[in-house]
């Protein structure tokens, strides 16, 4: 049951579902998989245009240079979108931090591209969920409270990024300098659950590409004047494997490289990606990998050149985070949501959100599921419970010292 009454009754109540609706629409019929960078200028076009409603300053933000590791070990440079910045009131002493990503994980030329009405309230779409609709409900949150006297005393800036999908490489600097100072940020990723549960504390991520260099040499005249690199990277895949315990997970997924028959190999590239649980488990993980790339290349007489690391830190929940936790909840029940939360081994920028230090609830967007598949969908009517959610959660945070 809502027992918000008065003039924040009005506020909420400004929240337009149609045009929510109509917007998401147009947004996922724009194709903006991560590597398509035609596809992303234009939905950053369309959401430049969407979000010049709010009285702030929109800027189209340069990548930051992101290199990858080749099938050959060699670095190559990788490109990205821009990403959107819409800076309001950026002198207010009180400031937050909204973000999302208008990146979907579907290539231009994945087969999933329309929109599909499965039910009277269920909409089947490529970035339904993750996350245009998310982007929905943090703009129309923010044009409601453009209409409220205390919204004016506070700030914020609002980031969508165009490479969520892939981890925020060429994103991170900008999420950490957008963080910096302020007092809490919300994320728009979809709810955890079709039923709304917010994600709660997470895991953090990182990625590995190992390029081992041997010694090739004759498979049968002189094959001990070799060094074999397939075998090295074979090793390290094990040891790898065997650093896994309760804290951290440690997934060798693939090696690349090889020779003829007759010939000892004497490139490969081994692959892997660990998900931490905690900072600490993380550290020590570092420590042993490096102590056994130490091993590998004594043992079998190789070099081991070390490409990426971990770009998701793990998001613990602490006092500050737990309570910010506690207002969204308290702000449902006013709604007549009952809202929960549960831990996950997923990861988004509230990763990096948090490293910062600033509390974070990153799963304020929709209700939906079956993300990052071809069955995508969102449950239409959370657009507009979602956004009357983030309505009064920010509007309590303005006007009280509530963290």
């Amino acid at each position: 049951m809502n027992t918000i009454e008065g003039t924040l009754q009005d506020i909420v109540g400004t929240v337009d579902g149609a045009h929510m609706l109509s917007r998401v629409e147009h947004w996922a019929g724009i194709n903006s998989g991560t590597g398509n960078l035609g596809g992303l200028r234009t939905v950053a076009a369309a959401l430049s245009d969407a979000f010049s409603e709010l009285p702030g300053k929109i800027s189209l933000e340069e990548p930051a240079p992101v290199t990858a590791m080749d099938a050959s070990g060699k670095e190559m440079e990788v490109e990205f979108g821009k990403h959107l910045v819409c800076c309001v009131r950026p002198d207010a002493q009180r400031r937050f931090l909204l973000t999302g990503h208008m990146d979907t994980v579907f290539p231009v030329d994945h087969p999933f591209q329309t929109l599909t009405w499965l039910n009277d309230s269920v909409i089947n779409g490529p970035g339904t969920a993750d996350m245009k609709g998310g982007i929905a409900v943090m703009l129309h949150a923010l044009k409601a409270l453009e209409g409220s006297q205390a919204w004016q005393d506070v700030g914020y800036d609002v980031m969508i990024n165009a490479d969520e999908e892939t981890g925020s490489l060429s994103s991170a600097p900008l999420i950490e300098r957008l963080a910096k100072g302020k007092y809490a940020a919300l994320t728009y990723e979809p709810a955890a659950t079709p039923e709304g549960t917010l994600a709660h504390s997470r895991g953090g991520s990182g990625n590995y590409s190992l390029t081992v260099t041997g010694k090739s040499a004759h498979a049968g005249r002189n094959p001990r004047e070799g060094r074999n690199a397939i075998v090295a990277a074979a090793v390290l895949a094990m040891r790898l494997k065997d650093l896994q315990r309760d804290d951290i997970s440690v997934n060798p997924a693939k090696i690349e490289g090889g020779a003829a028959n007759n010939v000892v190999p004497d490139h490969a590239v081994l692959r892997f990606n660990i998900r931490p649980k905690e900072p600490a488990a993380a550290d020590w993980f570092t420590a042993e990998m490096n102590a056994l790339l130490g091993d590998v290349r004594q043992a079998h007489e190789v070099d081991i050149h070390v490409h990426g690391g971990i770009t998701r830190p793990p998001k613990p929940v602490d006092r500050k985070a737990q309570k910010l936790f506690d207002i969204v909840r308290e702000c449902g029940a006013q709604l007549g949501q009952d809202l929960d939360w549960q831990s996950t081994g997923g990861v988004c920028d509230g990763n990096n959100i948090a490293a910062t230090g600033v509390p974070v609830v990153d799963t304020m967007g929709v209700r939906g599921g079956k993300i990052h598949s071809s069955d995508e969908f969102m449950i239409v009517p959370s657009l507009v419970e979602r956004a009357q959610l983030s309505t009064l959660v920010l509007h309590r945070l303005a006007i009280g010292d509530a963290l």
